[in-house]
């Protein structure tokens, strides 16, 4: 039982500070800069007018933000849940589908989802991958973030050594605040160099456009069936690996069904696919975010206030996202993912027994694998499933 679990509910506002509401904001920034274009991609593959694109960013924000913010508010953890980065790439490669039969088989998708969480199978696997394994496979996922960080440089070097300057400084006089700080002077000399663009900003108001789903073979064999293995295996795997790695011990099959009922809720809408996010998910699970891990759970139900705010405002907000600079965002998201990338590799590599699994499962999700379809997270954990059978039957 985690401390969270015991204490007495009060309004989570009492809880909340700077630090969580930044890292919130920061989650959702590099949440939608880092694959918007995969999800346009994704509508327009399936002939989506400017009404149905727009419908979809109205679906994916209030499925992602509700979810976000119910699930947080209910568990007092920092649960924050994302749209499938991998399904969309998945149905941007679709052709020769209707939008109707798309949204058939994101149906049929969600109801394997539910499955999955309501019978508690997909739990049962994650209540068998040891710890380091878990803290391996976060690491692996998050070290990419870090690299991206590294080679901003070559782009906007001033601007990211002003930034990681500011992030070392911060970390030693005002810890608490490293990760507001850093994005505010991010925000300052992209501003000074001219590299923020609003002038394309239109504010108006989503709004959702209803297809009525259509089933066929064809959809639930190519889409709905391959859409549902890798939101499970790329997405949710690693997803609940990061609230392991980082102590939390969430309701795996209620959390995992609660992004099934959302798909399914939203799914006609265009929101296609929810997932419990790794990456966004561990910026409101570090210190960054809050001292105290029983209040660390504001940062991702912020997340999911930011995640309405986009979903309603649709493309406007969307474009004030993307009007930040490529490398700003990179930067950001390195260093405020720098402490829980080293906690993991600290956890995965602690037990002299486990290195060598551990070390296979960092590098093969460090690598961006794909095979199959299905992401490296899924074949770093087989891999280091496969080094301690071998182990194991050695010694």
């Amino acid at each position: 039982m985690t401390e969270s679990s015991v204490r007495p509910r009060r309004l989570w506002l009492r809880d909340l500070s700077l630090s969580a509401a930044v890292a919130g904001f920061v989650a959702v920034l590099v949440g939608f800069t880092s694959s918007v274009a995969i999800v346009f991609q994704a509508a327009q593959a399936l002939g989506a007018t400017p009404a149905q694109t727009s419908s979809w960013m109205w679906a994916l924000g209030l499925g992602m933000g509700l979810s976000s913010l119910g699930l947080s508010l209910w568990t007092r953890q920092p649960i924050l849940t994302a749209w499938s980065t991998p399904g969309a790439a998945l149905l941007a490669a679709t052709s020769g589908l209707s939008m109707a039969e798309a949204v058939g088989a994101f149906i049929v998708c969600a109801l394997l989802i539910i499955l999955a969480g309501a019978t508690r199978w997909f739990e049962r696997i994650m209540d068998r991958i040891p710890v380091a394994i878990a803290s391996a496979l976060l690491a692996g996922v998050l070290a990419r973030f870090g690299l991206d960080a590294v080679l901003a440089t070559r782009g906007a070097t001033l601007l990211v050594g002003v930034m990681a300057l500011v992030y070392l400084l911060a970390r030693r006089f005002l810890p608490r605040y490293a990760t507001p700080l850093v994005l505010l002077a991010g925000v300052l000399v992209a501003g000074t160099q001219g590299l923020l663009h609003l002038e394309a900003l239109h504010w108006q108001w989503a709004r959702p456009v209803w297809t009525t789903p259509q089933f066929s073979l064809t959809a639930l064999v190519g889409v709905a069936l391959p859409l549902f293995l890798v939101t499970m295996a790329s997405q949710n795997l690693p997803g609940v690996a990061a609230q392991r790695a980082s102590g939390y011990q969430t309701p795996v099959s209620a959390s995992i069904t609660a992004t099934g009922v959302a798909s399914l809720v939203f799914a006609p809408f265009g929101g296609y696919a929810f997932n419990l996010a790794a990456i966004t998910a561990a910026i409101c699970m570090g210190r960054e975010a809050h001292e105290d891990p029983a209040r660390r759970y504001t940062a991702s139900a912020m997340a999911g206030v930011f995640y309405l705010g986009v979903g309603l405002a649709g493309g406007a907000v969307v474009g004030l996202l993307q009007a930040f600079p490529r490398e700003l965002v990179a930067a950001v998201a390195g260093l405020a993912l720098l402490g829980t990338i080293a906690g993991g590799l600290a956890s995965a590599l602690k037990e002299e027994g486990h290195r060598d699994a551990a070390i296979l499962t960092f590098l093969v999700t460090l690598s961006g694998l794909t095979l199959a379809g299905i992401g490296s997270a899924f074949w770093g954990v087989v891999a280091g499933g496969l080094a301690l059978l071998v182990q194991g039957a050695r010694k």
